[in-house]
């Protein structure tokens, strides 16, 4: 038996862990190759918080808990980057000469003497859990530390940044910032990254969970090289800097494919670029997991269920509209249903689904195509947004004639929906009779699960949000955002759907024909249970997985 697992068997065999199953994994793991720690945690031996306690009991250290401790930066970047990502081992604060070290396996003497080389400091070990140092890791990736001095490299070498670009020279700063740039964002889960040109320098600003971060400012001299490098890679003419021009970049990024759509936008400091993520690989298309609740998700599934009719999911841009559709039709793709699509753009190519990208310049407008998809005997048709009375038109005549329309709607609730068609020009019969469901959504960021912290709100707080006290009781506590390293200090991470489903039934299809106002088709949908958006918000809110202060952003 290796004599290096011998403290730690000991210290788990004396911390009350089975002494049989201590010693089948040190056996396992000389058999195998494996780690030891690999066969405790995998085989489910002892939990990843067991394990550290007692390796940190084997060898006479201390252990940290790094969710929320006060990482110094100063001693974060005391060691090269190179050295943390082969060791696994952080700086995690400084006193004097001395540095203290996160590390995962005390008894690596190797890791600890090479971080001894390269600070020339006196080295303190602590023992941190691996997944924890796995994400610190992760984000000092995320935010790219090589990026500020690629951006000093601009700074120096501008006049042969535009020759790098129209040379094609991937090793040119210019080339490489780009490409980093790209590579940030996506880890970032940006939704999109803005180059944005001001008087004095271009401001890079990135959309995570819907709000925006600049992370860099970029010397103006290079300002054309880095617009045009983007626009190289869009496949744009480059030449033409006087009219807005569309594009679409694919990358290679952790062996999957991530493809970027560019538009650019003349302004008058020159082209504003923003680079829309389509990331397949990170698309997640559960609807189950949207964050429906049960009462809402059974009305939703219902109306996708039929065989024919409109189902139409409204909200403005970038509320989860277009993610919400792809996810139904992956419910309701299979081999015995034809579905086909026309959008513009195809934001996520889906197996198994005809899908069709409108291109106006070839003539190949949502008009043209309409009528062509109906020839070719669909059962499920998705538009990807009405956007005018033709194409109105054409989804109340399709989902009349035996079809499941799917389609998206610019406006502020579900009942809206209604006498916004019939302000399109349709008959408000045939609207009443093809619509089956309206679904309206907002995305609010969800709560940091290892920083949120309750508390007890307030009356004026909950007055304030207008709470249903004549429905449910007050909460008798809420959560609200704290800050830590695993939401990088913004008390969020990932969003989550909130939602107002109304389905149109026979009371709605009646005010719908009598032109009702969109208020009195409020009424009666919340009397025949409809939660609006506020509310589910609300809810979410009192559940723990957002906050008061978000439901109120995203939902007046």
């Amino acid at each position: 038996m290796d004599q290096t697992f011998r403290p730690l068997m000991d210290a788990l065999k004396r911390r009350g862990v089975d002494p049989q199953m201590v010693d089948y994994a040190a056996e396992e793991a000389e058999r195998s190759g494996r780690s030891i720690r690999a066969v405790l945690i995998n085989d489910q031996i002892v939990t990843e918080q067991e394990l550290t306690a007692a390796a940190a009991d084997a060898y006479g250290v201390q252990t940290v808990d790094l969710v929320g401790y006060p990482i110094e930066q100063a001693a974060l970047t005391k060691i090269p980057l190179a050295l943390v990502t082969r060791h696994r081992v952080i700086g995690i604060s400084l006193d004097g000469n001395e540095l203290t070290v996160g590390i995962t396996d005390p008894a690596d003497v190797v890791a600890l003497d090479d971080v001894r080389a390269a600070t020339g400091m006196i080295i303190r070990p602590v023992v941190v859990a691996r997944t924890e140092v796995r994400k610190v890791i992760e984000k000092l990736q995320r935010e790219g530390s090589d990026l500020g001095d690629m951006a000093e490299s601009l700074r120096v070498e501008q006049p042969s940044a535009m020759t790098a670009v129209t040379q094609g020279d991937d090793d040119a700063p210019i080339v490489r910032y780009v490409n980093s740039l790209l590579e940030q964002a996506i880890m970032n889960r940006a939704s999109d990254l803005h180059l944005e040109p001001t008087e004095t320098d271009l401001r890079v600003r990135y959309r995570i969970d819907g709000v925006l971060h600049e992370v860099d400012t970029v010397p103006q001299a290079v300002q054309s090289a880095l617009i045009s490098r983007l626009k190289i890679m869009s496949n744009v003419d480059i030449t033409e800097r006087r009219i807005p021009q569309n594009g679409r970049i694919t990358m290679q990024l952790n062996n999957r494919k991530v493809d970027l759509r560019a538009a650019t936008l003349p302004t008058v400091w020159g082209e504003k670029i923003v680079l829309r993520v389509l990331d397949t690989g990170g698309i997640n298309l559960d609807l189950a997991g949207f964050g429906f609740t049960e009462d809402n998700y059974e009305r939703f599934s219902a109306s996708f269920a039929k065989p024919h009719g409109m189902l139409l999911v409204t909200g403005p841009t970038g509320s989860g509209k277009s993610t919400t559709l792809y996810a139904t039709l992956a419910k309701i793709s299979k081999p015995t249903v034809n579905i086909i699509t026309v959008e513009d753009p195809v934001e996520y190519r889906l197996p198994g689904i005809n899908q069709v990208q409108v291109n106006v310049k070839a003539g190949l407008t949502f008009a043209a195509v309409l009528p062509a998809i109906l020839r070719s005997d669909p059962d499920v048709v998705l538009i990807g947004e009405i956007r005018d009375g033709t194409t109105a038109q054409f989804a109340v005549e399709a989902a009349l004639t035996g079809h499941l329309v799917l389609s998206t709607l610019h406006t502020n609730d579900a009942p809206s929906a209604i006498v916004r068609l019939t302000e399109m020009g349709i008959e408000p019969f045939l609207v009443g009779s093809s619509v089956d469901c309206v679904l309206a959504q907002r995305l609010a960021r969800r709560l940091c699960d290892w920083c949120k912290t309750e508390y007890y709100p307030p009356d004026d707080e909950l007055e304030a949000a207008r709470w249903p006290f004549d429905q449910w009781d007050p909460p008798a506590q809420l959560w609200k955002p704290v800050g830590c390293r695993s939401c990088a200090g913004t008390g969020y991470k990932g969003r989550l759907a909130v939602h107002e489903v109304m389905p149109v039934t026979e009371e709605i299809e009646k005010l719908a024909v009598a032109r009702a106002p969109a208020s009195d088709i409020h009424a009666v949908a919340q009397a025949q249970g409809m939660f609006d958006l506020r509310i589910d918000g609300l809810l979410k809110a009192a559940n723990g997985q957002t906050s008061i202060a978000e439901v109120l952003r995203v939902a007046i």
